[in-house]
């Protein structure tokens, strides 16, 4: 039995932030019902490309999806609002993604739900909440990269501002963190009988990103910026390295560390150079200890000095997607997984990060719009659970 077993949540959901929160949570054993909108043909993320299953289905809306029903209903209709309402009756939870302001005009809220049933749990993920004045305006990952600071802070200094590499990072975060929420709103509910409204947002989770970045802005006025060779804001040598072949990430967080890497690169005498001899100082003298570094690290190829250094002090190869793939270390723990689909029966995809009692949790593609329908709307004695 799966850790969430007995866990029902209905969400109403599209793209990304929303549908990778509770596919984690469905991994985990959560029955997850997606509510799809049948007008538009279901979540556009069916219609994603370039690679699709068949007809109304893809790779990148499997991405988000794996484990869930899908439960298709007109929610411009009263028929369809009705059918929703219904639904979450039976549910633990309700989750959407939509525009901040259209949770209490469809009836999504706890306000409106709580009333029929107060263990209800009703989780919010927008763009930039409900209560503020945008809470009518759409927006997406990038924007908030934007906004944030975090585009500011990637890249070289030289170079424009960059999204970060991950195609989705503040949607993925969002929606780890409605996971977070909604967890924990239905551990009260059941203990308390009264759940609540939870909401994060796209804007609020990705300045959060920040970390102590935001916190010696907010507190000394330090303004930060891009740093070369993606170094860190306090520490050196932490940064990337050119090899004979190609490049590693060096990680010294500790002075250990340092003077494992002055004798690993043939650099002892660098242990008692004044100018290098704490973690302020190499900081400081950051550019110096990198050209000196650098001379060093171009003299042997990147498979040297892994194996010269693994083990002993943090260090890792900058991979292209392709090396990172099929990398054999995913292999060995099996984070790559076969989760077959009717249009593709070798279909892979990303294996949950979570392991239960050592095991990895087992996948399922999210079925065609709509499978689901016969099993959950208009047979409501058929799904109602026993009164709390």
């Amino acid at each position: 039995m799966k850790p969430l077993s007995g866990l029902r949540i209905v969400s109403v959901e599209q793209f990304g932030a929303g549908p990778y929160g509770t596919m984690l949570l469905a991994d985990l054993g959560a029955e997850v019902i997606k509510i799809e909108n049948t007008a538009t043909g279901g979540d556009p993320a069916r219609k994603t490309g370039p690679y699709f299953l068949g007809d109304n289905d893809s790779e990148y809306f499997q991405v988000f999806n794996l484990n869930k029903k899908s439960v298709a209903l007109d929610l411009r209709t009263a028929e369809g609002r009705a059918a929703l309402r219904e639904l979450a009756m039976t549910a633990d939870a309700l989750m959407n993604n939509l525009r901040g302001d259209l949770p209490a005009k469809m009836g999504l809220d706890y306000t409106s739900l709580g009333k029929h049933k107060p263990s209800i749990v009703c989780v919010h993920l927008s763009a930039y909440g409900r209560d503020g004045s945008r809470a009518s305006w759409p927006g997406y990952d990038y924007l908030m990269q934007a906004e944030s600071g975090l585009m500011h802070l990637t890249g070289e200094p030289e170079g424009p501002p960059s999204r970060i590499g991950a195609p989705s990072m503040v949607d993925q975060a969002t929606g780890l963190t409605a996971a977070l929420g909604l967890l924990a709103a239905v551990i009260q509910a059941r203990s308390t009988g009264k759940g609540c409204d939870v909401d994060t947002c796209l804007l609020d989770v990705a300045v959060h990103q920040l970390g102590y970045v935001a916190t010696w802005y907010l507190n000394d006025g330090l303004r930060l910026s891009r740093q070369h060779r993606s170094a860190h804001y306090s520490l050196a040598p932490v940064q990337t390295y050119p090899t004979a072949d190609g490049w590693v990430f060096i990680m010294c967080m500790t002075d250990k560390f340092w003077l494992e890497l002055a004798d690993a690169v043939g650099r002892s005498d660098l242990k008692s150079e004044k100018r290098f001899s704490t973690s302020s100082l190499r900081h400081t003298n950051r550019d110096e200890l990198t050209e000196i570094l650098d001379r060093e690290f171009r003299k042997q190829p990147t498979r040297y000095w892994l194996d010269r250094l693994n083990g002993i002090l943090p260090i890792a190869p900058v991979l292209d997607i392709a090396q990172a793939l099929d990398n054999p270390f995913l292999v060995e723990t099996q984070m790559i997984s076969k989760v077959p689909h009717p249009a593709k029966p070798g279909l892979r995809a990303l294996a949950n990060p979570i392991k239960i009692n050592g095991k990895r949790l087992e996948q399922s593609v999210c079925p065609p719009l709509g499978a689901d329908n016969a099993a959950y709307v208009g047979q409501p004695s058929q799904q109602r659970r026993v009164a709390e």
